[in-house]
C-alpha cells in the first residue's frame, strides 16, 4: 500500500467510531501491535524532540527503502509512532519526502489529541522527513 493509501486507511479506521474514548483506544490498540524494540537502540539521539513522552525512531535502510523501529513510554504516543512507522515505513525516501505531512489534520488528530501531544506528532512526522532525506540518492 502506497503512503496515500495508508492515510485513508486510518482515516476510514478512526472515522468509524463516533465517541473519542473509542478513538482513544484505537490508538492504543496500534500501540499494542508494534513490533518489538531492540534494547540496544534506547538512547538519546534516537529520541524524538518535542514530544511530551520519550519516544525513540530508528532507521533502516535496506535495499531502497526505509522503514523504523519506534517505541515509546506513554501509550497515545506508542500508538502514534505505530501508525506512522506503518504509513512511512516501507517507502523510498523520495516517496516519503514527497508525501503530503498534513497528517495530523487528514485524521482530524488536532481535534482528538491536546496542543501538546499534537505538537508531538509533528515532531515525529519531522523525525521521520529528517531520515529520509538522511537517505536520498
Amino acid at each position: 500500500m502506497i503512503i496515500e493509501e495508508k492515510i485513508n486507511f486510518y482515516k476510514d479506521s478512526l472515522g468509524c467510531f463516533e465517541e473519542t474514548l473509542d478513538k482513544y483506544r484505537y490508538l492504543l490498540d496500534q500501540g499494542k501491535k508494534s513490533k518489538p524494540f531492540p534494547e540496544e537502540y534506547r538512547k538519546d539521539n534516537f529520541k524524538v524532540s518535542g514530544c511530551q513522552s520519550q519516544v525513540w525512531l530508528v532507521p533502516e535502510f535496506k535495499d531502497n527503502l526505509l522503514n523504523f523501529y519506534s517505541d515509546s513510554d506513554a501509550f497515545i504516543s506508542k500508538g502514534m509512532i505505530t501508525i506512522l512507522i506503518d504509513i512511512y515505513g516501507n517507502n523510498t525516501p523520495q516517496d516519503i519526502v514527497n508525501s503530503d505531512f498534513e497528517f495530523v489534520k487528514t485524521l482530524q488528530l488536532d481535534t482528538l489529541l491536546t496542543q501538546g501531544r499534537t505538537n508531538g506528532v509533528y515532531a515525529m512526522l519531522n523525525k521521520v522527513k529528517e531520515y529520509a532525506k538522511v537517505f536520498l540518492k
